[in-house]
Order: C-alpha cells, then structure tokens, then sequence
C-alpha cells in the first residue's frame, strides 16, 4: 500500500526509498519493522479521516528516527537549541519525539512543521493535536505488532471516532505512568485535561 505512495518531495527532500535507506541505518530491525507497520496504520486511518496520505506516511516512517539515539544526542540538541531545561529531567520515552523531531528536521530534511509537530507528540500528546498528529498518536499505537491488556478496544474507538481513540490511550497511559510510579510528563497532563473530560461519557460506557 505505502509504496504505491509517490513522494512528490513536498515535505522533504528524499524518495521514499531512500528515506527508508536512511531509517535502515538508524535503527535496529525490529524498530525498523515498527516504524513499517506504523507508517501502514497511519496511511490506513489518513484515508479514513481524509488526512494526507504523503504527510502521513513521512511522519509514519520518521517518528522513531531517533529512537535509538545515545542519551548523550538528546542531550546536545536540547543544549544546543536552547530547548526548555526541563527535558533534561526525562529520558528517551519523551526524547525521541520531542527532541527528536529536530534531528528528523535537521538530518533527514523535513521541514513541514504539521509532519515536526506530529512527530513531537507521539508519545505526549498535546492539548490541541492536527488530525495528522491524532493519526500518528494512534497508528504508533495500535498498529498490528502491538499486544497489550485493552488493545482491541482502542483499536475500535479508533476506527469509530480518532479523537475518541486519542482519549483512550491519553487515559491508558497516565494510569499505567501513574499505577508504576513514573514521572509524568506536562504535556500529558495536558492532553489528558483536553481530551479525556471530553470523551468521558463513551469512555465510560464502553470501560
């Protein structure tokens, strides 16, 4: 499906064969696997909500670029773009996407700040997400590799409504930070605030 997708270079300067060249490199096999199967699941849900499907896919492809990056790049990008000195208090769980998405920009190309901000909220979420950045919230989470208590649930709020699917992994995931004593990121308490309140009546009918 992905390769019948023509790059027509609006969001970055590469094919989308040598993009996934570039990722072969950057990533093990099975993040690499992920970051296929992802890009799958986002187009699918992009034809769906009438998200475009080139967007899609880059951000699909890009979104754990820097996933295995040393802790030690992270770091330096922060420092160095002067980026709120609070991220230095978390690790690669919000790294990867949030400081990541500069690496996407400054190594791979793209400059389509929807693609970059999507791409920053993979794992937090945001107060106010694109439908681009709700598709790849969803995609990374529910594509088919995936196997977790409550999967097939998000998978069907997803297919019924996005915004409904992006309330229910938003709540998953504070509980599951909040139960195993881990730090909570703002924005994901910020996500939370603008999306779970919002979506509680079927959240509630369908727990």
């Amino acid at each position: 499906m992905a390769k019948e997708i023509k790059y027509q270079k609006h969001y970055l300067p590469l094919t989308r064969i040598e993009l996934i060249n570039r990722l072969k490199e950057a990533l093990k096999p099975a993040r690499f696997n992920h970051v296929l199967r992802v890009e799958q699941t986002a187009i699918k849900l992009a034809k769906k909500y009438d998200v475009d499907l080139e967007a899609a896919s880059v951000a699909g492809l890009c979104h754990d670029y820097a996933k295995q990056r040393p802790d030690e790049d992270f770091i330096a990008v922060i420092k160095a773009k002067k980026l709120s000195k609070e991220l230095l208090d978390y690790g690669n769980a919000i790294w990867h996407g949030v400081v990541g998405a500069e690496l996407v920009k400054d190594e791979l190309g793209v400059q389509n700040e929807e693609i970059l901000d999507a791409i920053r909220e993979h794992t937090t979420g945001a107060a106010y997400m694109t439908p681009l950045a709700q598709v790849l919230y969803m995609a990374d989470y529910i594509e088919p590799g995936r196997d977790f208590p409550g999967l097939e649930k998000a998978r069907q709020f997803t297919e019924t409504n996005l915004g409904l699917g992006v309330a229910f992994q938003t709540q998953a995931t504070l509980t599951y930070l909040a139960e195993n004593g881990k730090p909570i990121y703002p924005k994901t308490l910020e996500t939370y605030n603008a999306w779970v309140p919002k979506y509680r009546k079927e959240l509630k009918n369908n727990g």
